[in-house]
């Protein structure tokens, strides 16, 4: 520990999920240990720190949301540095280091940080250290872990170069050196421990744990070779752990009263305006015996001023599931409380660096009202989380496990056993009976319960006053780190809300009674602002859009056959649309809309495959759209290049829009007698000029 005075640094995170924040909070937890001061903020609270005088230097952690967009909280922070008219000397004072969060799974990866960074160098910043990229695909562990590892050492030259820009001695910088920690150094506490209780505080402030296992639940046996979200194996069972330090608890509940209302949903969302729409048809796309089962709602916004575009999005709110709220409570010894308003404050006298009422919890509400509404219990418990939940644990072994899943001994474990596996709170508490936490604790670690994005599947101009969207609902199910299998948080509750409006033997129910006794949801804009139609519609495009892929596509076609109607003279350019589903009598969606559109001529050419089906064809048809798309290479070279159309990629990322990109980098680099590099060159030129567009989602 550094003897003097700590060194400051300004550190700023970005967050949309809470990612950003968490490891900022873990970089300031470390700061102190390593003799320095982190001056922590959201970057959007601009009040509180400015870039233009700031002489310390400065670290920035920044997520990525959207199409490769920053977070929501880092919007008007951009916006302030993007002005044109500044110098490009501006920050030629900032020294700064910046971790990037992000997911390959997206094209454009960490895009936010690298957005930021980017034009700080325009602007004249320096680096004082390396920018981190982490990818949430594979683990941010991977990546975040090490670079704040090496980022004491970088701020230790930089405030070193610093003293001696200052004009210190080379005496002063050696004094300076020798009371600084010694970076990797490592506190070892040897003694064997018998049941694991982190009492000292010594212990407990330390981020390394060297433990001895004897108690008796520890030890394997000889059946017990595999790991498992409760039981490990040696190496893991036999390390020394490094573990996160502890995160100080910043807020205090008070319960209150069963008097009084709660808010309404209106008040949680901070993106824009809500609309409370109702229901008023439902539509099931696939048959009983389909894979996924997909439906189509249709929304009525008649009577609001909600606007969209077809491929635009739109977020819906949704609460978390009735009976895991109930159980939630249950475990938490808290069943008779749920109606019972509570009270949330900052603590007295905590040592959490800013601490502030979580902006996402209402002032007053009830305890099922915040359960519900406020926090997504289905979350990934992130490492900070499990730390936490280590103090709350009884039994000696069930708290040795908790260790390892949050240690960088255990990252394999974490991934494979808690990442991966999509496990929850529920789950957790389920899996370590003897972990009691208190409420304030899940409100301090499980983040904002997020509404969930859709893309529009309809054209305001086709169907005025109407919004259609398709969804799969998704399905978790049951494995052994989960017991009870599940569906989506907001898809099963869309499919649980809509039930009764889908009739046995037919998909389709017009709401009696008009939209009065329809079920509501609430909705707000999410607009896209590059997944549109060409603004001239004489410009050939192509669509590709697999199983629900198809939604956007569906609004684009309605479109285009409206402006014909109405447009008999306009040059129409041809529209290419590649579908592809598992089997053609389950799961062929819109198939029926898709013939229409082909025979009035609003689609120019349908190409479809079916990746299930079984074919006595001499040669097999293709089975992903991928292949199809290969079959018509020229064509779609055409399109591209000489016509200078566009292409839509809508679906999953992984299985498909990759494939499609390969595919895309194929044909252009046959049909332009170029090299594999060069043609993804020409694919990624255009990118940039926005007519290679994709709306995927991993």
């Amino acid at each position: 520990m550094c003897c003097g005075v700590k060194r400051r640094f300004l550190l700023l995170y970005a967050t949309q999920k809470g990612q950003a924040k968490a490891i900022a909070e873990e970089i300031w937890q470390q700061a102190g240990t390593h003799g320095f001061e982190a001056d922590i903020h959201c970057i959007s609270e601009m009040d509180k720190y400015n870039l233009e005088t700031e002489k310390d230097p400065v670290v920035i952690v920044i997520s990525t949301t959207g199409t490769g967009d920053p977070p929501d909280t880092a919007r008007k922070f951009v916006k302030k540095i993007q002005d044109t008219t500044l110098p490009p000397d501006h920050f030629s004072h900032l020294q700064y280091g910046l971790l990037g969060l992000g997911d390959s799974e997206y094209t454009f990866f960490c895009n936010g940080g690298k957005t930021v960074d980017r034009r700080l160098q325009e602007l004249g910043a320096q680096h004082f250290y390396d920018t981190g990229l982490a990818d949430d695909c594979v683990g941010l562990e991977l990546v975040v872990d090490p670079w704040i590892d090496g980022l004491w050492p970088a701020l230790e030259k930089a405030f070193l170069l610093q003293k001696e820009k200052e004009g210190m001695s080379s005496d002063a910088v050696s004094s300076s050196l020798s009371t600084a920690p010694h970076v990797g150094h490592e506190l070892n506490l040897s003694s064997e421990v018998q049941n694991l209780k982190l009492e000292d505080e010594r212990v407990r402030s330390s981020d390394i744990l060297t433990q001895k296992l004897v108690d008796i639940h520890l030890v394997a046996s000889t059946r017990d070779t595999e790991p498992s979200l409760v039981h490990s194996v040696p190496p893991v069972s036999q390390s020394a752990l490094n573990i996160p330090a502890l995160s100080p608890e910043y807020i205090e509940v008070q319960f209150q009263d069963t008097h009084g209302e709660n808010p309404h949903l209106s008040s949680l969302i901070s993106e824009g305006t809500t609309f409370e729409v109702p229901v008023t048809k439902a539509v099931q796309l696939t048959r009983e015996d389909a894979i996924k089962t997909a439906l189509l709602l249709e929304l009525d916004i008649a009577d609001t001023v909600f606007d969209y575009q077809p491929g635009d999005a739109f977020c819906v709110l949704c609460p978390n599931n009735v009976n895991e709220v109930k159980e939630l409570l249950q475990i938490l010894g808290l069943s008779d409380k749920g109606e019972h308003f509570v009270c949330i404050k900052v603590k007295q006298g905590t040592k959490k660096k800013g601490a502030t009422h979580p902006q996402h919890i209402p002032e007053r509400s009830t305890l099922k009202f915040i359960l519900t509404w406020c926090l997504e219990i289905r979350a990934v418990p992130k490492k900070a989380f499990l730390r936490a939940l280590v103090e709350c644990t009884s039994d000696a072994g069930e708290k040795r496990r908790l260790q390892e899943l949050c240690s960088r001994q255990g990252a394999s474990d974490y991934t494979r056993f808690i990442r991966d596996s999509n496990v929850c709170l529920l789950d957790l508490l389920h899996a370590f009976p003897s972990c009691k936490p208190s409420l304030n604790l899940l409100i301090e670690h499980i983040p904002k319960l997020q509404a969930r994005s859709y893309s529009v599947s309809s054209s305001n101009l086709y169907q005025p006053g109407k919004l259609c969207f398709v969804f799969n609902i998704v399905e978790f199910p049951a494995c052994p780190t989960r017991p009870v299998s599940r569906k989506g948080v907001c898809t099963g509750w869309l499919a649980e809300l809509v039930a009764p409006l889908l009739l046995p033997n037919k998909n389709t129910l017009e709401t009696k009674g008009g939209s009065s006794s329809a079920e509501k949801i609430v909705i707000f804009a999410r607009p896209n602002n590059t997944f549109h139609l060409p603004a001239d519609p004489s410009i050939p495009f192509v669509m590709v859009g697999p199983g629900t892929g198809i939604s956007p596509f569906i609004g684009f076609l309605q479109h285009r056959q409206k402006l014909r109607e109405e447009h008999p003279d306009w040059e129409f350019g041809e529209t290419w649309l590649f579908f592809g589903c598992r089997h053609q009598d389950r799961d062929y969606l819109f198939k029926d809309e898709l013939r229409c559109f082909l025979e009035n001529g609003t689609l120019t050419h349908l190409k479809v495959c079916f990746s299930r089906d079984s074919s006595t064809a001499e040669v097999a048809p293709p089975k992903y759209v991928q292949d199809v798309i290969r079959l018509y290479a020229k064509e779609v070279a055409r399109v591209l290049l000489k016509e200078r159309g566009y292409f839509y990629i809508c679906g999953d990322k992984k299985h498909m829009a990759d494939g499609v990109s390969d595919a895309v980098v194929d044909i252009l680099s046959t049909e332009m007698e170029v090299d594999k590099l060069k043609a993804m060159k020409i694919l990624a030129m255009l990118r940039e000029a926005k007519r290679y567009l994709q709306d995927v989602w991993s």
